[in-house]
């Protein structure tokens, strides 16, 4: 049989907690250390206990936000060999990408409607014990999702250059104000924003339709409205 697990749980709700670690111990596979309500908790008794894992959820007190993800990343900063699974209600593929912002290695996303599941759990630790990553399929899905509209965006037509200057416009600033932003002659934005408006089949609209329209599709396509 393999060697028992040896893991801390962090979460603020009690019956997710204890229900968790009761999962864990009945298998017989792993060694619940400890069971901690916030963030700081968990990584006094990381520091303490020395884990070989830790499973957290993604928002803890006191703010309820990313408390989680923040542990996360610094327990594997100060000890890459410690595995963390984060278990979280958010299929949104933006907290599995903050997440793994610096890499993958050590680390898993779970959705908690799987996590009952000890078998899918187990393995999850110890996968993250071995330097892998696990990640719920739920979440890829929206991943691919996300890439997929990404590579549809009309934005991806646009050069750097006339992003710069469609950000400027987002921003409100007129074409004397982007020139002077971003260091150009009011012509050459002039003919930037023609170009926009092109790429993002917007000519047979009137200018301020266009430019109205071009920035919704910023804000729409760049995750900014509201």
């Amino acid at each position: 049989m393999p060697e028992r697990l040896r893991v801390v749980i962090a979460e603020d709700n009690y019956i997710v907690r204890e229900g968790t670690r009761r999962l864990l111990e009945d298998t017989g596979e792993v060694e619940v250390l400890a069971t901690v309500t916030t963030g700081d908790e968990l990584l006094h008794a990381v520091r303490r206990l020395r884990p070989g894992a830790v499973i957290a959820d993604i928002r803890m007190p006191p703010g309820h936000a990313m408390e989680g993800i923040d542990a996360a990343h610094t327990i594997r900063t100060s000890n890459p060999d410690i595995g963390v699974v984060i278990v979280s209600q958010h299929a949104d593929p933006a907290y599995a990408l903050e997440l793994f912002r610096d890499g993958t290695a050590g680390l898993a996303y779970l959705l908690k409607d799987h996590v009952g599941d000890s078998e899918e759990l187990v393995r999850a630790l110890r996968e993250v014990v071995a330097g892998r990553s696990v990640i719920d399929p739920l979440v890829v899905e929206g991943l691919v999702a996300r890439r997929s509209r990404a590579k549809a965006s009309p934005l991806t037509r646009l050069t750097p250059r006339e992003t710069d200057v469609l950000r400027a416009m987002a921003q409100g600033r007129t074409n004397a104000g982007i020139a002077a932003a971003l260091h150009l002659s009011e012509s050459a934005v002039s003919k930037y924003v023609n170009a926009i408006f092109a790429k993002l089949g917007l000519n047979q609209e009137t200018q301020l339709h266009r430019r109205v329209a071009a920035v919704l599709t910023f804000l729409a396509d760049t995750g900014t409205t509201g």
